[in-house]
């Protein structure tokens, strides 16, 4: 049984990366309001799979190596691919199709996006490595970077509108440029992780939860567009303060 239960972490952490794959895929073929649920459900099981293993006590090696190639997939490539739709939409009007139709200044700017998962590996390679981020993080995560990438689509989809302007090269590249330089950015940023329900020691935690259900209330699943921008400020804005470092 033991042997069988300490295997149960992987097994979702590999769910994890079979979703990032399959939303990779999808956004590529067109359909990326599916990739949009593909990354979501790839959080939870990055959630649960840290869950499982604290719960059963099923720590490895290859677990921590697994599950940045499966964040790596879910949270790096699967976004940029959205990214990358979204140029395409911006194009020719369809959100993906063919790619060697295009000129070769269009294809060149709908693999620009790519780069987010370049630097996606060095923010998880980094991660892995550093002995300051056991209580908070230095740089945005892969995770909330996703979470942002599919939210915005989100509001692009059930929105249009004025937000199909962000399906044009110029916004899309300053999002690829801007979150290149986050992820591997030297600002700390406070960890989500509640370690006690008690307000004091949890005061940041429960200012960005409020902040996040009026969003949610306000944009419903389009509200991570607007919570992940105002967890990077509220989180500079606290190393300004002297409030976080990025010291070991």
């Amino acid at each position: 049984m033991m042997t069988i239960t300490r295997h149960i972490p992987n097994m979702l952490t590999c769910g994890n990366l079979l979703l990032g794959a399959l939303g990779t895929y999808m956004a590529i073929s067109g359909r990326p309001e599916l990739t949009v649920w593909a990354v979501l459900l790839a959080a939870v099981l990055d959630f649960f799979d840290g869950f499982a293993a604290r719960l059963l006590k099923a720590y490895s090696a290859i677990g921590k190596d697994l599950d940045s190639l499966a964040d790596l997939v879910s949270f790096g490539v699967a976004p940029a691919a959205v990214l990358s739709s979204m140029l395409h939409y911006h194009f020719v009007g369809t959100w993906g199709g063919e790619f060697m139709n295009l000129e070769t200044r269009q294809q060149f700017i709908l693999l620009c996006p790519f780069l987010l998962a370049a630097f996606a590996a060095l923010r998880l390679a980094k991660f892995n490595n550093d002995s300051r981020q056991t209580e908070n993080f230095i740089g945005l995560t892969t995770t909330a970077t996703a979470m942002f990438v599919v939210s915005l689509f989100y509001l692009v989809v059930s929105r249009g509108g004025a937000w199909l302007a962000f399906t044009s090269p110029l916004y899309v590249l300053i999002l690829v440029a801007v979150f290149c330089a986050l992820l591997v950015s030297e600002i700390p940023m406070f960890s989500l992780k509640f370690k006690s329900f008690e307000w004091k020691g949890n005061e940041n935690r429960y200012i960005l939860l409020i902040i996040s259900l009026v969003a949610v209330i306000l944009l419903g699943a389009g509200a991570l567009a607007l919570i992940v921008p105002v967890y990077v400020l509220y989180s500079a804005v606290l190393m300004l303060g002297g409030k976080l470092s990025a010291k070991a």
